[in-house]
């Protein structure tokens, strides 16, 4: 049954979901004069003491979503999720990496062919340096052996190493190794919000100091008087035209009330897990295996990096860095001497405290897990998922899910964890902890709704159109056909900007300070 529609509210856009991609759409069709309504299913996030407590971040999980999902064999598992105005990236650990020229292309790998995207680097470069400059990303050029070709430098000056670090970057470099800085989106700037106040990886920022998409993106678009933000706004679906062709509605649930708001222009955002959800649940009497679906795999190819955290024990000195993600390792991303096969990126984890370690051992003394993080430094093993059809995402009954992941490319990443062991054994690490993590964990999952240039293998083009709705753009880390070995938030901002620039052509005319006469509206 229909619900009220959304009043007087009549947008051009609406868009669905206020992390990277979404407040990125927002942002870049602002100045268009075109009326955006973005729908965030969280609230904001509270600036509050809990911001920075461990306890009440991992042991507590205080901010993750209360939801009920199960894999595919019935365990049943509160997923890592997070709704908030922002998304994900109140949590991230600030990362901003470039996809390497060679992600853009078919890369063998041992377990599999790693598949060529739809576009190049070139295509996505001028936008990766537009999201640096938005984010104000904190990197230096030249130090990675993989790093693609820049057309512009970073926006600021390398976050400087604290000494414990920076003796790691030495030790690396004398073993003829090519530790870099990572790019970083912190506000480290003279006079910047930044405090290096140690809870910046994983936790929320009190001091919207952090370059997450609610303060780099979205703020500066909500500045704008025609751009407006409903939080607390759930879509449930989205409702097709009789023909099927067109999306034109939203159907949300928000207040205790269920409404539709209805447009010519829907982006959806919402995540590479919950957006295919969404299509999935949208099925309708045309198109029963859902949304933007024609091709089937929406819900498939579901990717998330194998990831491996390691804690080097330094069991007669104390790590007082504040901010250790400085660092980071490239020399075997696409393999080594005596492993030829792409190996993947090691970069620096924030510090860990030991609430953290107890969320995942509750059963270790309290007195050993405070001195395990003491005393640790604590390093990042990540490798990259290969495509797997039956890697799913599906909706069940009473808003649950199944998450099934067919993991590939495991015995590499292995090897990886294995040679950055040995490494910093090599470096003065006598013990060496590791952890891994599951899906259950927000390690970049993506995939779930990919694009590509043959409609029955993919369910967007090239600029995150459906094929089946040419009024619908699904922008989120879901439109990746392959999941590389480094962090993707900036490369789904870059794609976002190029989006949004077809967008401002396409649908408000390229250089219209106010919107053009709009196509199916």
């Amino acid at each position: 049954m229909a619900g009220k529609t959304g009043g007087a509210m009549r947008p051009d856009v609406v868009i669905i979901g206020s992390g990277v991609g979404g407040a990125a759409i927002a942002l870049s069709l602002a100045a268009t004069g075109a009326r955006i309504l973005v729908l965030e299913r969280g609230p904001r996030l509270p600036v509050e003491p809990e911001n920075a407590d461990a306890e009440a971040v991992f042991v507590r999980q205080r901010y993750r979503a209360r939801e009920d999902w199960q894999d595919g064999r019935g365990r049943r598992f509160r997923p890592g999720q997070y709704y908030f105005v922002g998304g994900h990236t109140k949590f991230y650990g600030t990362a901003m990496f470039r996809l390497r020229r060679r992600d853009f292309e078919a890369v063998e790998h041992e377990e599999g062919v790693s598949p060529a995207w739809p576009i190049s680097y070139a295509d996505l470069e001028p936008y990766y340096v537009e999201a640096e400059r938005l984010f104000g990303v904190h990197g230096a050029a030249g130090a990675d052996p993989t790093e693609p070709p820049r057309s512009a430098a970073f926006p600021h000056p390398p976050v400087p190493h604290e000494p414990v670090i920076g003796r790691i970057a030495e030790k690396l470099t004398a073993r003829g190794l090519q530790p870099f800085h990572m790019p970083a989106a912190i506000d480290l700037r003279p006079g910047g919000a930044c405090r290096r106040c140690g809870t910046c990886d994983a936790f929320p920022c009190r001091f919207g100091a952090k370059g997450d998409a609610e303060t780099r993106l979205l703020a500066p678009a909500l500045a704008h008087p025609n751009v407006t933000l409903w939080s607390e706004a759930r879509v449930t679906r989205l409702i097709a035209d009789h023909r099927s062709a067109h999306i034109v509605a939203a159907e949300i649930e928000r207040g205790g009330e269920t409404l539709t708001v209805r447009a010519p222009l829907f982006v959806l955002s919402a995540g590479a897990l919950n957006s295919a959800l969404l299509l999935l649940r949208s099925a309708d009497g045309h198109n029963p295996h859902g949304l933007a679906n024609g091709s089937g795999v929406v819900g498939r190819h579901f990717m998330n990096h194998h990831l491996t955290g390691l804690m080097g024990l330094m069991p007669f000195a104390a790590n007082d860095t504040r901010y250790a993600k400085t660092l980071s390792l490239n020399d075997f991303y696409f393999g080594a001497p005596d492993d030829p096969v792409p190996l993947g990126n090691i970069q620096m984890l924030g510090n860990i405290q030991e609430p953290m370690i107890r969320s995942a051992y509750p059963r270790l003394p309290r007195m050993i897990g405070r001195w395990t993080a003491r005393h640790s430094v604590d390093f990042l093993a990540m490798s990259e998922d290969l495509p797997h059809w039956d890697s799913t995402i599906r909706p069940l009954p009473g808003d649950r899910a199944e998450l099934v992941w067919q993991p590939t490319n495991r015995a590499p990443h292995r090897r990886l964890v294995a040679r950055t062991k040995k490494l910093l054994h090599a470096i003065g690490f006598p013990v060496v902890l590791t952890h891994g993590f599951g899906a259950e964990s927000p390690s970049h999952q993506c995939g779930t709704v990919r694009m590509g240039t043959d409609p029955a293998t993919s369910a967007l083009d090239p600029l995150c159109r459906a094929h089946d709705h040419p009024n619908l753009y699904v922008v989120d880390a879901g439109f990746f056909p392959s999941s590389a070995a480094v962090n993707p938030a900036l490369t789904v901002a870059a794609q976002a900007l190029r989006v949004g620039r077809h967008l401002r052509a396409r649908w408000f005319g390229a250089s219209a300070s106010a919107p053009a006469a709009l196509p199916f509206a």
